[in-house]
């Protein structure tokens, strides 16, 4: 599977506890009517329980630049959640500078194997149309090409091929 690219995202929670949080690629749409999403959670995660007795998940996906929210969230340190830009306007944690953001609320929980997959029904999202997402393939974090960079590129070999 680390030959299939894929965006990164951090999925959240808040629990009476405080906020809970992970990283995941493992996000995919379901349905666009109702507008559906789901989540894929290893059992053994925190995050996993959180999402399950809340009964409500947020997604944000991250973008270039925000290795470091994302590495954050993969580990296992005590506050994940410390110094983060959330945004305001959301009930759930939403992080500020994402790409996109998903809020939902859990309409199905199945077992997969070592992990739950969680489908959510989304009740709120939005986007940036000024921020390029962060992609992660091999083992590595990346960003998507300028397609009009390409472009200018491969005409500059063509002409210099004709000459």
């Amino acid at each position: 599977m680390a030959r299939f690219t894929t965006g990164v995202t951090i999925v959240t929670t808040s629990t009476p506890n405080g906020p809970a949080g992970m990283t995941a690629s493992a996000v995919a749409s379901v349905s666009l009517d109702p507008l559906m999403l789901l989540v894929c959670v290893g059992n053994t995660l925190a995050t996993r329980d959180a999402i399950s007795t809340s009964g409500v998940f947020a997604v944000s996906v991250l973008a270039k630049g925000q290795e470091g929210h994302a590495l954050r969230f993969a580990s296992r340190v005590d506050d994940k959640f410390a110094g983060l830009g959330l945004r305001a306007d959301h009930d759930l944690p939403v992080v500020e500078g994402a790409v996109a953001h998903f809020a939902c609320t859990v309409s199905e929980e199945i077992a997969g194997g070592d992990h739950t997959i969680f489908i959510g029904e989304v009740v709120s999202c939005g986007y940036s149309e000024d921020s390029s997402p962060l992609v992660y393939f091999g083992g590595k974090f990346g960003s998507l090409c300028d397609p009009s960079s390409h472009a200018e590129l491969a005409y500059e070999w063509q002409l210099a091929a004709s000459m």
